[in-house]
């Protein structure tokens, strides 16, 4: 399986940026659209949305890696949400059931335990959504059923404690991850920091052992350890091109709606040196299907349809492919067009063009 992926198109002229459109944007038929503006063209690389299949199917193993840092403890379910009524807020206080601390130089209140229970007994305060139980057991589940060689995912917190700590829940079948609670990492506890190079160099460890592996990272965001993750992943892609490690890709996907969403593009579109491209990102609510997380896991040289055509909105004819559609197709169109048209026999997908202006 040939994993140049996306490279080539992100080696991109100074002149242009490349805008991957966001999923809940892209052609059901479609895995990824990226859109490049070099002077009055666009250049547009898109995948055909499918999963490995043939030998590509063959040799997997996977992971999921659940960020763990203070960040996202509401996605487990850990944050109270809702609000106690002024007079109520009085008579906690006046119980004693209420506190405060100096927080960067200002006094901060805090209702304790007792005042929590209360509220939450009298329905003024809920705790959130555990969102994490719910993504987790997609992600795993669909990886242990269709992909993964062995049936099973591995599956670890990671952020935890410092931030640097991870801690690994085991390989786990869908059945299995059935009887599992996600409510957070028990060693270490919440992550004050958000490091993501120690579960990754564990993961490429373990999942490497195999001739082919993908793991998902859960995350929100904001990457401490950034620079070294970017390092580390040269390194990472110059080794499998060399053939002194197994290919390895890695997705991260964006949890709720304060995601820090650069550090995840940056990562997505880095530049190795190789035809390797290790990282793509997705943001969960935007996502159609799980199959999306196969978006640049495509064979450039395998053939879905015999013959297809590429039309501009104006109905001019921009591409033909008289000896077979590619699952990966890249190719250019005047810059001034709303629309391509992808035809393959009497079937039109429809994929409408957004490019951000600077």
């Amino acid at each position: 399986m040939k994993h140049s992926l996306l490279n080539h198109q992100k080696e991109r002229n100074s002149m242009g940026k490349n805008h991957q459109l966001p999923s809940s944007k892209v052609a059901q038929e479609f895995g990824e659209v990226n859109v490049c503006k070099v002077g009055n063209e666009y250049e547009i690389l898109f995948t055909i949305l499918m999963e490995p299949s043939g030998k590509d199917a063959e040799g997997w193993k996977t992971g999921v890696a659940l960020d763990s840092s203070v960040s996202l403890q509401w996605a487990y379910g850990k944050k109270l949400e809702g609000k106690v009524p002024p007079e109520v807020m009085k008579s906690y206080r006046a119980k004693g059931w209420v506190d405060s601390e100096i927080i960067d130089g200002l006094p901060v209140s805090y209702m304790k335990k007792e005042a929590n229970h209360d509220a939450i007994e009298k329905g003024y305060l809920h705790y959130s959504e555990n969102i994490m139980q719910k993504l987790a057991h997609d992600f795993v589940s669909y990886l242990a059923d269709n992909l993964d060689s062995q049936g099973k995912t591995l599956v670890a917190y990671w952020a935890c404690g410092t931030g640097k700590e991870f801690e690994i829940l085991g390989e786990l079948s869908s059945e299995e991850f059935k009887n599992i609670r996600l409510t957070g990492p028990k060693k270490h506890g919440f992550g004050k920091k958000t490091c993501l190079l120690p579960v990754l160099k564990a993961f490429q460890e373990e999942l490497g052992k195999a001739k082919r592996s993908m793991a998902i990272f859960l995350t929100d965001g904001n990457l401490e350890d950034f620079e070294e993750v970017k390092e580390y992943t040269i390194q990472m892609a110059q080794k499998i091109a060399a053939g002194q490690k197994n290919f390895m890709k890695c997705v991260l996907i964006g949890v709720g709606d304060q995601i820090s969403e650069e550090q995840m593009e940056i990562l997505d579109d880095l530049e190795t040196g190789t035809d390797i491209d290790i990282w793509d990102h997705k943001i969960a609510k935007e996502m159609r299907s799980l199959l999306e997380i196969f978006a640049e896991v495509v064979d450039e040289n395998q053939i879905i349809a015999p013959t297809a055509t590429i039309l501009d909105d104006k109905g001019k004819i921009v591409k033909q492919f008289s000896d077979g559609l590619p699952a990966k197709v890249t190719f250019t169109m005047p810059a001034t067009s709303k629309h391509f048209v992808l035809q393959i026999g009497q079937q039109k997908i429809i994929q409408n063009i957004e490019y951000p202006e600077a």
